[in-house]
């Protein structure tokens, strides 16, 4: 009978779900999860530093959401229609969000990007969007624009990174570079009049912002009519309970959620200034300006009781203090670790993030931060997941967890610096058998 791994392979593109990349000796099928902690079909046990690609914030099965989902599972799983769990949440999420004065839910982040930057065009009447390079946003034609060039453009032109992308996306796509306010400026300055909205991660990946960016973008969007929206699905209720709104002190236009706002389960939102949001009311249907928005799943109530229970757990005293300390002390030993190597590195991340880039000089944008020796970071992650540290192997980013502390952050350390001894020891040994 063959293993659920070999399934796995038979019936999955490259054996998975997406992204990760795995050579078929490392492919995987989990079975269970807790805590930081999951286990695979073959039995092993892996320390979780990907916790759902961040969506699993307060750790795997959390006694409060599995309760908030088994008490809802009786009463029902989806009226595609506002329930008490719906409207509840989405109460809880305007109270917390700045920019939200009124909300829609949807499935996922890539969803609630993409209904935002439809609100920006038809608000505006404006063609194009603004992004910055390597930003993603999500699966849509938009968010895969200048993700990962391997030859960049010319500023403010993009490029593709998918394949069968509408032909169109790269003429009403701009790219600018991320911190670099004088560029971006000039750009919304040049064609400022066309760009209906500038859509930013507030923390670029693991990149954070040099003090006054945003600010600096913001007031830039201003002086040409163009909307801010952020996606902070992966900072919202990540780097504080008001996300990146509250965190680096600036409101955007419309605001869009994901990942940590489930608690584990699949849901999207979007929202902003009112007058914005009224264009999707159905009884403008008739009209030139109407939104069309709509999800049979989103803002179902398992889902909505699953993201009330983490609320609940991202209010508790002292939660944001700990996620903070924990990412500060895991990327200052990542760092002494490092150290230690000849190679030129660099941690990055804020919060409960962390993220190696194999560069010199201190990374701010894209460009500066992409791997000087891409295949030996590809290596190190295979070798960390060949280790026991279950992650993506694209190196994109490191998620702690409410379920994390510093022993499961020294715990990682520990094998990192053993997979940095195995990858480092076969290049050496590579370049001797060559020379």
């Amino acid at each position: 009978m063959p293993t659920p791994v070999e399934r796995s392979l038979r019936v999955f593109p490259a054996g998975g779900n997406g992204e990760f990349n795995l050579p078929p000796e490392l492919a995987t099928v989990i079975v269970r999860g807790e805590g930081c902690r999951l286990w695979t079909s073959a039995g092993r046990q892996m320390l979780d530093f990907s916790m759902g690609w961040g969506s699993v914030l307060p750790g795997h099965a959390h006694p409060q959401v599995v309760e908030a989902v088994q008490r809802q599972l009786t009463s029902g799983t989806n009226f595609a229609h506002v329930t008490e769990q719906s409207l509840a949440l989405a109460e809880d999420i305007i109270a917390a969000s700045p920019a939200c004065q009124s909300i829609r839910f949807c499935a996922s982040g890539t969803e609630a990007t993409m209904y935002c930057l439809r609100l920006a065009r038809a608000y505006t009447g404006r063609p194009k969007v603004l992004k910055f390079e390597g930003a993603y946003h999500g699966a849509h034609d938009v968010g895969v624009a200048s993700l990962f060039p391997a030859e960049p453009p010319d500023f403010p032109q993009t490029v593709s990174s998918s394949a069968g992308i509408d032909p169109g996306v790269e003429q009403h796509t701009l790219a600018a570079p991320f911190n670099d306010a004088e560029a971006t400026a000039e750009i919304l300055a040049r064609h400022g009049h066309e760009i209906a909205g500038v859509i930013v991660e507030p923390l670029q990946r693991c990149l954070p912002p040099l003090p006054g960016f945003l600010q600096s973008l913001h007031s830039a969007t201003r002086d040409c009519g163009a909307l801010v929206i952020f996606d902070e699905v992966v900072t919202g209720f990540r780097l504080a309970y008001g996300g990146a709104q509250e965190y680096f002190g600036v409101i955007p236009d419309l605001v869009a959620y994901g990942k940590a706002l489930g608690g584990g389960l699949p849901l999207g939102a979007f929202g902003g200034r009112q007058e914005v949001m009224e264009l999707v009311r159905e009884d403008r249907f008739d009209r030139d300006d109407y939104v069309w928005t709509a999800s049979t799943l989103g803002g179902n109530p398992v889902s909505a009781a699953a993201a009330r229970a983490a609320l609940t757990i991202y209010r508790a005293e002292d939660v944001y203090r700990r996620l903070h300390g924990l990412g500060q002390y895991l990327r200052r030993n990542m760092t002494d670790v490092l150290a230690e190597y000849d190679v030129p590195a660099a941690i990055l991340g804020d919060g409960p993030l962390a993220q190696i880039a194999f560069t010199a000089g201190e990374p701010r944008d894209y460009r500066s931060s992409r791997h000087a020796d891409a295949p030996l970071a590809r290596r190190l992650m295979l070798e960390l997941f060949a280790r026991g540290v279950f992650l993506n192997p694209m190196g994109t980013k490191l998620y702690l967890s409410l379920a994390h502390d510093e022993a499961a952050c020294d715990e990682f350390c520990e094998v990192l610096t053993g997979a940095l001894d195995a990858v480092l020891d076969r290049s050496r040994a590579a370049v001797r058998a060559l020379a």
